[in-house]
């Protein structure tokens, strides 16, 4: 989860392309985890899973430098 309506920058990565191709990479393992052959299918066989905090921290936003802070957010 990132907040809404803050300002920041990452390191350049790459092309467009070629992230595209990482994430595109990603979205194919997960759907080999899955069992799933299509979007559609994922969409279909989607779950919420309560997360630990650990977890959490793990998933949060991370390597964007954070330009503008937003006023309503922290992460902690």
């Amino acid at each position: 989860l990132g907040p809404e309506g803050i300002e920041g920058q990452v390191p350049y990565k790459g092309t467009v392309v070629a992230v595209i191709f990482q994430m595109a990479g990603g979205l194919k393992a997960s759907m080999h985890y899955c069992g799933c052959a299509s979007i559609d299918d994922m969409h279909e066989r989607a779950e919420f899973v309560e997360i630990s905090s650990a977890g959490m921290r793990e998933s949060h936003v991370h390597d964007v430098q954070i330009t503008k802070e937003a006023p309503n957010y922290r992460a902690e």
